[in-house]
């Protein structure tokens, strides 16, 4: 894994590398998140931005995880900040890592962001989150529909308790090819988040099913880590992950799916797994 580092300069992203410069700030324990499979850790280097940080992809063109240090106060500063941003290009990376505007255009997907631009206090750290090192293809109705449910959620989470710390990623189907543009950008089979509240010493995962008909499901990051490979909390014991907190809902759906014994049976289901196979699994019992 290559862990150069970057930090922004001035509010254009013009931006300078660091030797050794990390953002520890935004990871829970000051650990950054952790991917375990030694295939999708070739090619990537971490990004620091004002609010959130990224893992950065050759072989998606995109993020593996993005996280956050998501505090009330910023909520506030962000609630009084007007929306606005124009999607484009993080000219940090070399080409071979990079998606463009024209990889998603007249693509059918979304561009939908991983840490979200309604995350964020003021308008450079917002404008930062419009980088597409920050975003993945989705389809119109997950990005417009239960996505921002998920976020709307998380965001309620935080104002609840003060801080937590979120971290945000797509989940690759290993026999699924569907890419978009020139840049051949892979179109997850799910997008996630994680969350660990400090306050409540507690932590617990969305997962939406990226397709036309999107589906979400609660479940533990022991579980999410199996599925899509990466811990986004390597700093925090196993116990805690093997635990799902009570979670905000989802619109209406994803609360009282997971309180329902089918869907139960189902994440004991998936847990039992084998890990090369558990992603599979996951978008199969999704779309059920």
């Amino acid at each position: 894994m290559n862990s150069l580092s970057y930090l922004p300069v001035c509010a254009f992203f013009l931006v300078m590398p660091v030797q050794a410069a990390s953002c520890p700030d935004m990871f829970a324990g000051g650990v950054a998140p952790e991917v375990l499979r030694e295939t999708l850790r070739i090619g990537t280097v971490q990004l620091c931005n004002a609010n959130y940080a990224v893992l950065a992809s050759e072989g998606t063109r995109g993020p593996l995880w993005s996280a956050e240090d998501l505090t009330e106060e910023n909520l506030e500063i962000a609630d009084r900040t007007r929306r606005q941003g124009s999607f484009f290009s993080d000219d940090r990376l070399p080409s071979s890592m990079r998606a463009t505007l024209e990889d998603y255009r007249a693509s059918g997907y979304d561009r939908g962001h991983m840490t979200p631009s309604g995350d964020e206090p003021g308008i450079p750290a917002q404008q930062q989150s419009f980088l597409l090192s920050n975003i993945v293809p989705q389809t119109a109705e997950l990005n417009r529909g239960p996505w921002e449910g998920v976020e709307s959620a998380v965001r309620g989470w935080a104002r609840q308790e003060g801080e937590i710390f979120v971290v945000t990623g797509p989940g690759y189907d290993p026999d699924q090819t569907r890419t978009i543009g020139e840049g051949r950008i892979p179109v997850p089979a799910v997008t996630w988040k994680a969350i660990y509240d400090p306050a409540a010493n507690g932590m617990g995962a969305y997962v939406c099913l990226n397709t036309r008909n999107p589906t979400c499901r609660i479940t533990s990051v022991a579980l999410l880590t199996e599925l899509v490979g990466v811990d986004p909390f390597p700093a925090l014991p196993a116990s805690l992950k093997d635990h799902v907190s009570a979670m905000p809902p989802i619109r209406e759906t994803a609360e009282a799916l997971s309180k329902q014994p089918r869907s139960r049976k189902l994440l004991h289901e998936w847990g039992s797994k084998a890990a090369q196979k558990a992603l599979r699994a996951l978008v199969k019992a999704l779309v059920q």
